[in-house]
């Protein structure tokens, strides 16, 4: 992993948004397996990714870094998990537009949950902000006509509210190792899939898309991110995570042929905007700050 340490930061954020931005294709991707069993066997390989990621970076103090990490590093790695959960839910049930977009909600939730939580004050640019994201979104919602797509719709929000939740944790306990907790997540993700899932044997093919999807798309990208936000301004990172939102929908219109409906790209763009004032307004401060 040292080579990685060589790499910039914001190029390391950069090719972890782009890993990412495959879940969507991935997920629609699967042939025959229920949600449930992509969950599991996602889970699994990321477990894998994540357990090797450790014993190299820790070494013998592997077990040691996992205890410090103590109950917040464990409600964390919960919290995850049903964000980890809630994503495969939403790829499978709606668009890949849909719930990249929805996603990007989540810094805006961490400012709402900040005020009310942290005690922290909401400008009035971040309530424009907010409110502006709140009209992209109900446009977006506007469009899915299907009951299991706005389900799908719905459980997408479950992402950015656990990853705010477990920033807020992470805020409040700094002494909280992300990359344990991320190990974690992905022991009860993989609890879920096999408590709901009919039965775990799946084909062949989906077998490898979940070594897809856990090893490299999910693995990789978080440990990309988590090494590159380290010499990166969290505004900045913030900026440079829109890129799975926007790389996401693309590859499933290309390789998937999900065409979203137009009112969905427009929506979409104006919760982007929205976001991308807000982390240009941290960036600011942050450099006035200096």
């Amino acid at each position: 992993m040292n080579l990685l340490k060589n790499i910039p930061g914001p190029f390391l954020v950069f090719l972890g948004a782009v890993s990412l931005s495959f879940g969507g294709l991935i997920v629609k991707s699967f042939e025959g397996s229920t949600l449930w069993q992509i969950l599991f066997w996602r889970s699994v390989f990321f477990i894998l990714v994540i357990s090797i990621f450790l014993f190299i970076s820790y070494k013998k103090t592997v077990f040691s870094a996992l205890y410090k990490s103590g109950l917040p590093g464990l409600v964390g790695g919960i919290i995850l998990s049903v964000g980890f959960a809630s994503y495969v839910f939403a790829m499978y049930e709606t668009t890949v537009a849909n719930a990249n977009f929805i996603i990007q909600t989540q810094t805006l939730f961490l400012a709402i949950f900040g005020y009310f939580f942290l005690k922290e004050t909401i400008s009035k640019l971040t309530l424009f902000c907010i409110f502006l994201a709140i009209s992209g979104i109900l446009l977006m919602l506007g469009t899915s006509i299907s009951p299991g797509q706005m389900t799908g719709n719905l459980v997408a929000f479950i992402m950015p509210i656990s990853f705010a939740v477990l920033i807020l944790i992470v805020r409040k306990f700094p002494e909280v190792d992300m990359i344990p907790l991320q190990l974690v997540a992905g022991i009860f993700a993989m609890i879920i899939g096999l408590l709901l899932s009919p039965t775990i044997i799946v084909s062949s093919k989906d077998i490898f898309l979940g070594f897809l999807a856990g090893f490299f798309q999910v693995g990789f990208g978080f440990i990309f991110i988590t090494i590159g936000a380290r010499s990166t301004p969290a505004a900045f990172v913030g900026i440079i995570m829109l890129t799975e939102a926007v790389l996401g929908p693309f590859w499933a219109w290309m390789f998937a042929n999900e065409n979203p409906p137009l009112t969905v790209l427009i929506g979409g763009s104006i919760v982007i905007t929205a976001v991308v004032i807000q982390f240009l307004n941290k960036f600011i401060k942050e450099k006035q700050s200096l």
